[in-house]
């Protein structure tokens, strides 16, 4: 909730503090982008150092970092000093991150994983819905400033939480298994954080540039070539950064590959949207505001019932009923015109909520359930990551149909390319587990009505 509420907020305090450190609008950008770059370039690594050192110690670290970076941005000078201490605290906001992914799959029993996730979303999606209007409040009354002195005193109380929860036993050393104490792969780490940092800042510069500018083309061929580099490193290293037993795993790669495709189609059709409904259809924020509201609001109730659901149909169904909820809103949201009600409007956008929130806690739950012993931080590093650059590319694929053609008929045929962007998720449902995560304590291979089922290889519990 602190990292999603501080994204959230910024948004309404950018404005006010360009004018106040004398920023133009790139500079103030980058209070977005620079946190953006760190944060998905460091997730994964942050992922391996909680799986070796072990995951209480990381996310401590990480929420009082982020908290001390905020008040350090709360008093900065200038510009620069903003958008330096912003990367730092997107540096800290990897670290703990992956930490509570990881925390929840020591925590939870596998058949009960699915409801804990479920809550995480739905303060997720709470945290996103009340973020704008807390930060209207804060920098119409307080100022820009406040905005980030929020971030501290709740950090401090979660390190302290942090410190007085009784972690699991597995915990307290890292690793179980032997797996997270093995040296960290400084070559391996340092490329995958290089090209994830270069995709993650060239897809954030394509609104403004374009796909087919000189820097843009340079990103995507260095992208490539870091990532041609990594791949030859990883299959030569003793341990690689991310490991074999991970990306091997078929549930763990389906599960990045749904979140990557409906995340770019979700924030790619809310950007255009809000575009689309202001700037088109000329409608007042107020009333652009009561039809994109049943999204947080189906995001916050589905998550409960997507819970539910993923505990008695399994992941397989689940991911499926999500992704083609959150295509048939995108479409929908394309055939909106001038004369359509607040009602029609708002079916289209509750789809996109509640699909998205079966996709997250589906998702969510396979990701962390089926990561390999002692692989847990890993994993939840590559799921935030899978978070971090579907978005990036949704804007700059939303952004590139706007600059092309601006007119309505043009904002409808870039609503149906995300529709179809966020359907290229719905292969991957196929490698999902078909059946519910069975109860903690049922012998392997016995399914809940007590029939056993053939199965080659258990999948390791917690």
């Amino acid at each position: 909730m602190l990292v999603a509420m501080d994204g959230t907020v910024l948004l309404v305090a950018q404005p006010s503090l360009g004018r106040d450190l004398g920023a133009g609008v790139a500079q103030v950008q980058w209070t977005s982008t620079g946190y953006l770059v760190a944060v998905a370039a460091l997730l994964v690594v942050s992922g391996r150092l909680g799986d070796r050192y072990g995951h209480q110690r990381l996310l401590f670290v990480g929420v009082l970092g982020f908290g001390a970076a905020s008040a350090g941005i709360a008093l900065a000078p200038s510009v620069g000093w903003a958008i330096g201490l912003r990367a730092v605290q997107g540096g800290f906001g990897a670290l703990l991150q992956p930490a509570t992914l990881a925390l929840l799959r020591l925590a939870a029993p596998a058949d009960r994983l699915g409801r804990v996730v479920a809550v995480r979303t739905s303060a997720i999606g709470v945290a996103a819905g009340v973020g704008p209007l807390l930060g209207g409040v804060l920098v119409a009354h307080l100022g820009w400033r406040s905005v980030f002195w929020l971030n501290t005193p709740v950090a401090v109380l979660i390190a302290a939480l942090t410190l007085a929860v009784r972690p699991p036993e597995a915990e307290r050393g890292g690793s179980t298994d032997g797996t997270g104490g093995r040296r960290l792969d400084l070559g391996g780490a340092a490329l995958l954080a290089a090209a994830l940092a270069v995709l993650v800042d060239t897809l954030a510069g394509i609104p403004a540039h374009g796909w087919a500018d000189p820097r843009t083309l340079l990103g995507l061929f260095a992208t490539t070539g870091l990532t041609a580099v990594l791949v030859r490193h990883e299959r030569r290293a003793a341990d690689p950064i991310v490991p074999r037993a991970v990306t091997r795993s078929a549930p763990v790669t389906a599960s990045m590959a749904i979140l990557l495709f409906t995340g770019a189609g979700m924030y790619g059709a809310l950007f255009t949207a809000t575009f689309y409904l202001q700037n088109v259809l000329r409608l007042d924020p107020l009333d652009c505001g009561l039809r994109v509201l049943p999204l947080t609001v189906f995001m916050v109730l589905g998550a409960p019932v997507a819970g539910a659901a993923l505990s008695r149909y399994g992941p397989r169904r689940n991911a499926v009923v999500g992704s083609v909820l959150v295509v048939l809103g995108i479409a929908g949201m394309s055939r909106l015109g001038p004369a359509d009600t607040l009602a029609a409007a708002g079916a289209s956008f509750a789809a996109l909520g509640a699909g998205f929130a079966f996709v997250m806690v589906t998702a969510t739950g396979t990701v962390i359930g089926d990561a390999p012993a002692g692989y847990a931080g890993v994993v939840g590093g590559l799921k935030q990551t899978a978070m971090n650059i579907g978005p990036t590319l949704g804007i700059a694929v939303a952004a590139s149909a706007h600059a092309a053609s601006p007119g309505a008929p043009a904002m409808g045929r870039a609503l149906l390319v995300l529709a179809v962007l966020a359907a290229l998720g719905l292969p991957s449902t196929a490698l999902l587990p078909p059946r519910p995560a069975r109860p903690e304590g049922q012998p392997d291979g016995q399914q809940p009505d007590g029939r056993l089922e053939a199965r080659p290889e258990a999948r390791p519990t917690t």
